[in-house]
């Protein structure tokens, strides 16, 4: 155990992890998860979140917190009553509202990962690649592929720039592994290969209203 979380460099101090609140049906879901939150332990690397205890994220969330490192998760307050229940872990940053969410989460991580999950896991996810792709960000955008749970989602990433409307660069902005430590040793390693429609400062000043101070952008 104590090989297992040997510590490793990252250029990454946080990562925001996108997944569902269910546990899905799987059990590999949930190992995935926890094998997820320790490979970001054994890294020093801290967690972003949406900031449920419940389902997948519960699991995330505790993972990293029994290792020491910190979490932060951001939700909107009128989801607060439905998300967490329990015994939430970390640090919690309410908002206003799913925009502004979206916007705290990706302005406190270096990098984002998307695990199993539903109709937000995927809108979050799909909103921080057009993101990478406008230009707003250049931050690694990873997706754990486990059991395969995202092939038809790749699948039609692939059909779209075969179609047209999606460039083969663009499709790199995807960095997809289907175990916890290939991923992250792939995101070191990311690097944008895509054009950027605009300046990150005028997307972070326009776009997301922030202070031109904030960083959002490596």
């Amino acid at each position: 155990m104590e090989g297992d979380m040997e510590m490793k460099p990252s250029k990454f101090k946080r990562i925001c992890v996108f997944c569902g609140s269910s546990p899905g049906r799987k059990s590999s879901y949930k190992e995935a998860t926890i094998e997820l939150g320790r490979e970001l332990v054994s890294r020093n690397i801290d967690l972003v979140y949406g900031g449920g205890s419940i389902g997948l994220m519960g699991l995330i969330s505790q993972a990293v917190f029994d290792g020491g490192r910190h979490v932060i998760g951001v939700i909107p307050k009128t989801l607060m009553p439905r998300e967490i229940t329990g015994e939430t872990v970390g640090e919690v940053k309410a908002v206003a509202d799913m925009h502004q969410r979206k916007a705290e989460m990706a302005r406190q991580s270096d990098a984002f990962i998307a695990l199993p999950g539903g109709y937000g896991t995927l809108e979050e996810l799909l909103e921080v690649i057009t993101w990478a792709q406008l230009g707003i960000h250049d931050k690694p955008v990873g997706l754990l592929n486990v059991d395969g749970y995202y092939n038809s989602l790749l699948s039609f990433i692939d059909k779209a720039v075969e179609e047209g409307f999606i460039s083969p660069n663009a499709r790199h902005i995807i960095v997809s592994a289907p175990t916890a430590k290939e991923l992250v040793e792939n995101m070191e390693e990311y690097e944008p290969q895509h054009e950027r429609v605009a300046s990150k400062l005028n997307w972070e000043m326009e776009q997301l209203s922030y202070p031109a101070k904030c960083e959002i952008s490596r």
